[in-house]
């Protein structure tokens, strides 16, 4: 049960953040962002200080129960301690797990779909045909509001060449294929003949089948087979996520200046918001989250679009 936050009404915010920051910083690390936002790490965790009207936010984290306890036991005790003209109440919300943290409202869900260009019957029926043929898997399917998003940054990027990892039934291929130029080209990647299948007859019937060059085997092995010059204008990473920072690492050396690089699934359900989910997939995802935030060839966004998309665009 690694987060949890409370609320602190004031109306000199940034008075105590400022305080917390300077007093704990000969006993944790520190550090104060030119927005006011500040992260106090400590040994068993961390917590991050926000401000916003009429008070400010703390969130803790920490990878254990027991451990999240005292980083809110040991923030509390300083901050109150500051508290000599008022009297803050600090009230911490019940622990929640990072799984839980992040769930879609079905409202909000609904707006969304009801609220974008409609979808048209070919991506109608191809996520009607991956449901009856692919049961529980057809969850990894984009959603109709992801793939719009991708059309309108494949059409913007102004891309000739496209790349694709992990393409399952096709809908993000289509999705891709209809942003480019009528010249332009799309390198799908996938290893599974089967679920690829499907996506070639849904190809041909939206029209796209003569601008997307299918690759079945490791992307990988594809990738670093690919020159070694940025040619590529827009990419979108949707495959095994222990993987993701090997096919970041490949695709952001090709890109253009100015093209884009969109990766699905950075959230993994809140996963990568919790310290206690340590599995291969989790770790890889949460640390290569970490590495596009510092990585200086890139200007990059997160945004919280369906299970987190993280948007990448190569400067220079």
């Amino acid at each position: 049960m690694p987060h949890s936050t409370a609320y602190v009404v004031t109306d000199r915010p940034e008075r105590y953040i400022r305080q917390l920051v300077s007093h704990m910083g000969h006993k944790a690390e520190t550090v104060l962002g030119g927005d006011g936002r500040a992260v106090i790490e400590l040994r068993s965790g961390r917590c991050v200080l926000r401000p916003c009207p009429g008070g400010f936010e703390m969130i803790a984290t920490a990878a254990a129960e027991e451990a999240l306890l005292g980083v809110r036991d040991v923030v509390t005790r300083h901050l109150l301690r500051f508290a000599t003209q008022e009297e803050l109440v600090v009230d911490w919300s019940p622990p929640v797990g990072g799984d839980t943290a992040w769930a879609l409202s079905p409202v909000v869900d609904d707006y969304l779909l009801t609220h974008c260009s409609p979808v048209d019957e070919v991506l109608r029926d191809l996520v009607v045909r991956t449901r009856e043929e692919t049961g529980g898997a057809a969850g990894m399917q984009v959603s109709h509001d992801e793939g719009a998003l991708l059309t309108m940054l494949a059409r913007m990027s102004g891309a000739r060449l496209a790349l694709e990892v992990g393409v399952f039934t096709g809908y993000s291929s289509i999705c891709i294929a209809r942003g480019l130029p009528p010249d332009g080209r799309l390198l799908a990647c996938d290893v599974s003949r089967e679920w690829t299948s499907i996506a070639r007859n849904y190809w041909e019937r939206a029209g796209v089948a003569d601008r997307i060059d299918l690759r079945i085997g490791p992307a990988l092995e594809t990738l670093r087979a690919l020159p070694a010059e940025p040619v590529v204008g827009f990419a979108f990473i949707d495959a095994d996520k222990e993987s993701y920072p090997d096919y970041y690492e490949e695709v952001v050396t090709r890109l253009t200046p100015g093209g884009l690089v969109v990766l699905d699934n950075v959230f993994l359900g809140g996963r990568v918001f919790d310290p206690a989910f340590q599995d291969e997939a989790q770790v890889a995802v949460r640390g290569l989250n970490e590495t596009i935030a510092r990585d200086s060839r890139v200007e990059s966004v997160m945004l919280p679009v369906r299970d987190g998309v993280t948007i990448a665009r190569r400067v220079g």
